[in-house]
């Protein structure tokens, strides 16, 4: 995708201040890559159960709220400094509230929120959102919904194609045998950024991987594609992983989009239910410690803040 100078919203939404840049453009070569940790995926919550259903038996660890505050204590001694938080529940009210919580604490750098974009007042919900500079970006449950090819959906496309207007991102969470859909999607809107969440979640435990790594790869190839290093422990056995069981998917996610359109996520609190905060971070470090030291910070935090336009 090139690199734009700057996102306009669309003809009559006046009023509104230009956004700055987003998307997985090249890195400009003077910029200095050399920033705090971002940790790009975590959520935010106050537990019921009657809202989070997908809470369930043996995941009562994370059966509580997280807000910012806990996410900090967790995150600052691995050195992250800032983070997007990512929503957790399909409703207007929850994006609201997720603003609230950033603009009360400036570790949370930006949100993702829901809209429904195939509502045909998608442009109505999005502007009172949009109108904050930390709505960065939007996210359906796609994994959730029964058809593979619920991404090119007429009504569904159709609210897509405004988010460039409001110079917004989208995050892609599928499980594998949704990808060959993202890939028709990226070709489809170019003008469209995007980020896919959690590789996808390919089938560590079942050591799973042809057919994802030649999904990964066809996606990869569409310039306006990220991808976050993120939610691979809860994909493995809970608390009975070993890391070497993550190497060939991270390397397939290295191989394939490159440090600069690649993110670190924790995925953080559910990530708890299968490991430690140290334990994510570390999995990807220890990896990527063979990379470069402009690489690495590409990952840690120079592709998110481009990628989000965190600056």
């Amino acid at each position: 995708m090139p690199e734009r100078s700057h996102l306009r919203v669309s003809e009559g939404l006046e009023g509104r201040s230009e956004r700055p840049a987003r998307g997985c453009g090249q890195p400009r070569a003077q910029r200095d890559t050399r920033r705090m940790h971002i940790d790009s995926h975590q959520h935010f919550w106050i537990y019921s159960a009657a809202e989070y259903p997908w809470i369930g038996p043996g995941m009562e660890r994370i059966a509580r709220s997280f807000l910012p505050a806990d996410l900090a204590a967790t995150a600052g001694p691995e050195g992250v400094g800032g983070s997007v938080a990512v929503q957790a529940r399909q409703s207007l009210e929850e994006s609201r509230w997720l603003l609230e919580l950033a603009a009360a604490d400036p570790f949370v750098r930006g949100v993702v929120g829901w809209v429904d974009l195939r509502s045909p007042d998608v442009v109505r919900d999005l502007e009172p959102l949009a109108a904050d500079a930390k709505f960065i970006g939007v996210r359906h449950v796609v994994q959730d919904e029964p058809d593979p090819r619920f991404l090119l959906g007429a009504d569904f496309v159709r609210g897509l194609r405004i988010l460039p207007r409001f110079g917004l991102t989208y995050d892609l969470l599928l499980y594998p045998p949704q990808l060959p859909a993202a890939v028709e999607l990226a070709a489809l809107l170019p003008e469209q950024s995007f980020v896919l969440d959690h590789l996808a979640k390919p089938r560590v435990k079942t050591g799973e991987i042809a057919e994802w790594r030649r999904d990964i790869e066809a996606l990869a190839r569409h310039p306006n594609v990220c991808c976050k290093l993120s939610g691979l422990v809860t994909e493995a056995a809970w608390r009975a992983w070993k890391p070497a069981e993550f190497t060939p998917y991270l390397d397939v996610a290295i191989a394939a989009f490159g440090p600069e359109r690649l993110m670190f996520g924790s995925d953080w609190p559910v990530c708890l239910v299968a490991a430690e905060y140290a334990e994510v971070a570390g999995l990807v470090r220890d990896r990527i410690a063979r990379l470069s030291a402009t690489e690495q910070e590409h990952i840690w935090g120079g592709t998110a803040t481009r990628f989000y336009g965190l600056d």
